[in-house]
């Protein structure tokens, strides 16, 4: 069994922010030259995501608000009153999870109709990371 790991780093525009990954995982996947195994891709910082779904902008607005609904702005959370201002962030991303695991079958993402791999943003416009770790033959 082989392994490989890649790291891609972001420094998004806006403070929350959808981009979708799948090509850069699908670039990691051919230079693993692995044909059948396991992707794992997570976010590696508290306030970020890795989910899987539809490229769709409505879709995208959707998911803003029904976060945004989920954990609005008038809470006064306690964690922001140590000095930080992103507890939304960190709750957003409880919400849509840490990463996802995608089956490598032949070579490629093993899919269903329409699915792509994003990395959410909720705190945004610095330098973060994600990690591919694919594993299998």
């Amino acid at each position: 069994m082989k392994s490989y790991s890649k790291y891609i780093w972001f420094n998004t525009k806006k403070k929350q922010e959808f981009i979708n990954i799948t090509p850069e995982v699908e670039i990691a996947l051919r230079e693993s030259r692995i044909k059948e195994g396991l992707c794992l891709v997570n976010a590696m910082h508290i306030t970020a995501s890795v989910f899987i779904n539809d490229d769709e902008q409505g879709l995208h607005r959707d998911f803003e608000l029904w976060l945004d609904n989920l954990v609005p702005s008038s809470v006064r959370y306690k964690h922001n009153l140590t000095g930080e201002d992103n507890a939304r962030a960190h709750l957003k991303r409880t919400i849509l999870g840490r990463g996802v695991v995608v089956a490598v079958t032949q070579g490629r993402l093993d899919f269903g109709p329409w699915e792509q791999i994003f990395y959410g943003e909720f705190d945004g416009q610095r330098r973060k990371r994600v990690l591919i770790k694919i594993v299998g033959d």
